[in-house]
């Protein structure tokens, strides 16, 4: 199993790339989402955790509306999982240690409308992406996928929405990329804070 450590500093690609404007822990800057993978397998004690982290996200009423459908490579529903991407996404995703389709519950056990359950399942993808960070590893989220497949091929319940698709895997070197998308494989940066927080409404 490989040794985590907590994140200390900006790492150098990122801090060639983005500049906090406030005393944030590093984790959250090193946080970016990167195409190139290996294409290797990954031990699943190393990417395990990642689901772990997601399960402590916060929700409404705790109703935990998210559920993680995933294959490793070296699965037989490999082949299920790399066919729902769109043909771009799939240029990349392909080279996956495993691929994830997070899907989240839009009503409750009394089948009332869970309102706020892409936004609770948006939750528990960012504990999962902080958490792949801490681990070296890359966690691409993509909404380029077949939706309505995935729901039908994963045997998804009707009240479950298929909201993102996510890429696991082992960084690789950029110049492993189609040329195409070697360019978009840099931490990008973010508005001004003053752009997205205003004191006392708009």
């Amino acid at each position: 199993m490989q040794e985590v450590e907590a994140e200390r500093s900006l790492r150098e690609a990122v801090a060639a790339n983005r500049t906090p404007t406030r005393d944030v822990d590093p984790l959250f800057v090193n946080r970016w989402s990167g195409y190139a993978m290996t294409g290797e397998p990954v031990p699943e004690e190393d990417y395990l955790p990642v689901f772990e982290a997601a399960r402590w996200a916060p929700s409404s009423r705790n109703t935990q509306p998210w559920r993680f459908a995933y294959a490793d490579r070296r699965d037989d529903e490999w082949e299920t999982f790399v066919s729902l991407p769109n043909d771009w996404n799939r240029q990349w995703a392909a080279n996956a240690a495993a691929l994830v389709v997070l899907f989240s519950e839009t009503t409750d056990e009394k089948g009332r409308d869970l309102a706020s359950h892409s936004f609770d399942a948006g939750a528990a993808w960012e504990n999962l992406a902080l958490e792949a960070t801490r681990r070296g590893l890359v966690a691409h989220p993509m909404g380029g996928f077949d939706h309505d497949a995935a729901a039908e091929k994963l045997n998804a319940p009707d009240d479950y929405d298929a909201e993102v698709m996510i890429a696991i895997g082992e960084p690789a070197p950029t110049e492993t990329l189609p040329e195409d998308i070697q360019d978009g494989d840099e931490p990008n940066g973010r508005k001004p804070l003053d752009e997205i927080v205003t004191r006392g409404g708009f």
